[in-house]
């Protein structure tokens, strides 16, 4: 009898442990599944398809990974369905052209520990022959910071030379981030507050 109870008592732990699996872990048999930018029935779904969320187009990356034509502008720019076209974000980097200039690494490049930082900066970038350098993740949150230093003489108006270098670990979750190449502002104040902006991604 007690064999019996044991063999009907593992026979309901299988048949508890599939019902698991299939229900809570693989989901409903009966829904709708996006395949090929489309909402595919999968079973008999008694609900209608969902209106968005399927291939949606809602950036330049989206547009360029759907295979739609990107325009070798700068920044590049992808026309999508419906004639929408989607501007790459390159950060402020057109804004501050005539103050500082980034050669390494450049907007959206997927960037590894450790980081070397080429450019240049016009003098008053600099204070004292250097300015602060910011490594953020997705977040906003800051995983690394340094100096770059000037390759030359600072106390000018001029474009300066700069390099800085530093580790940093790479974050879990997403892999975009943002390189900020801040001006050195001894006074405090916040009108001489500037930075430059490099969105980038992490190998």
């Amino acid at each position: 009898m007690n064999k019996i109870l044991k063999i009907a008592g593992l026979i309901f732990l299988i048949i508890l442990a599939v019902f698991a699996i299939r229900f809570l872990i693989g989901g409903s048999e009966d829904d709708w599944i996006c395949l090929d930018d489309q909402w595919v029935k999968h079973g008999a779904p008694s609900n209608a398809p969902p209106e968005t969320g399927c291939g949606e187009i809602n950036s330049f990356a989206d547009c360029a990974k759907a295979g739609y034509p990107v325009m070798e502008s700068y920044p590049r720019q992808c026309r999508a369905s419906g004639d929408k076209v989607f501007v790459e974000d390159i950060g402020n980097e057109m804004e501050k052209m005539d103050l500082i200039i980034i050669s390494y690494p450049r907007p959206n490049q997927a960037i590894e520990s450790p980081l070397d930082i080429e450019g240049q900066a016009r003098g008053s970038w600099f204070f004292e022959g250097d300015f602060p350098v910011v490594l953020t993740d997705w977040d906003g949150l800051i995983i690394a910071e340094g100096y770059a230093m000037a390759q030359g003489n600072w106390m000018t108006e001029d474009f300066v030379e700069f390099k800085a270098r530093f580790d940093f670990k790479k974050p879990q979750l997403y892999d975009n981030g943002t390189l900020i190449l801040r001006r050195d502002n001894p006074s405090g104040l916040p009108e001489n507050d500037d930075a430059l902006e490099v969105p980038i991604f992490f190998k």
